[in-house]
């Protein structure tokens, strides 16, 4: 199975060169987040990404206010002993977005590098870090941040996720996160050739100052070639 990205953090990992993933998730509010990559080269990969709130259901549809960007570089191959390391940029956050405060709910990566390291352990074990720095800043806190995850993998065709971001550039005064940070657990399944479907749990600690409780995701994935 393809991990470029756990659920909402990234790994250190890119489409091989020629290759090509859509996707599509469905989030809380009627949202649908649409998003296509491309393999450039086995090291560089670039993608685009839009969507909004209440595309499913009635009311007005809230679109984001621009498509958004994400590149990712692998500085470093993953050896025996080594771990992969990637650095990269995702403009794209999850979540409502703020017009007022120029954000997303969950902020967007924005600069980030990430190491990865998979492991025979327990079966097939990987494990994920990294720091980024968010553009979306306007509330004031401009911190650096940390995240941290792993993959499970059972048999050949599903994988447990697990991800904690430490959401320290959102605990201001004038934040929408409330200091517990987010940590989301999910499963992938490859139920055809090529297709996938995961199935999140998000915001389990109900980080948010007007958060009632956690969400539940379903995202869609496609690889094909050129």
């Amino acid at each position: 199975l393809y991990l470029d990205m756990l659920i909402d953090v990234p790994s250190a990992k890119t489409l091989p060169a020629g290759e090509i993933e859509t996707g599509l998730r469905m989030y809380a509010m009627g949202g649908l987040l649409s998003s296509l990559t491309v393999g450039v080269t086995d090291q560089f990969s670039i993608g685009v990404s839009y969507g909004g709130e209440n595309i499913i259901g009635a009311g007005k549809v809230n679109l984001n206010p621009q498509p958004c960007v994400h590149i990712r570089y692998l500085l470093l191959q993953e050896h025996f002993l080594s771990p992969a390391l990637l650095i990269g940029f995702n403009s794209q956050g999850y979540g409502k977005y703020d017009k007022r405060l120029k954000r997303y709910a969950i902020k967007s990566r924005g600069l980030y590098g990430v190491v990865s390291k998979n492991t025979s352990f327990l079966g097939g074990l990987g494990i994920h870090g990294g720091v980024n720095w968010s553009l979306e800043d306007e509330d004031g806190d401009s911190d650096p941040n940390f995240f941290a995850g792993f993959h499970k993998r059972v048999g050949s065709s599903l994988v447990i996720l697990g991800e904690y971001d430490t959401a320290i550039n959102d605990n201001s005064d004038t934040a929408i996160g409330s200091g517990k940070g987010y940590l989301n657990l999910g499963m992938r399944w490859s139920f055809a050739q090529q297709l996938f479907v995961e199935f999140a749990w998000k915001n389990i600690l109900k980080n948010g100052k007007r958060v009632e409780g956690s969400s539940r995701e379903v995202k869609l994935f496609y690889l094909t070639h050129f």
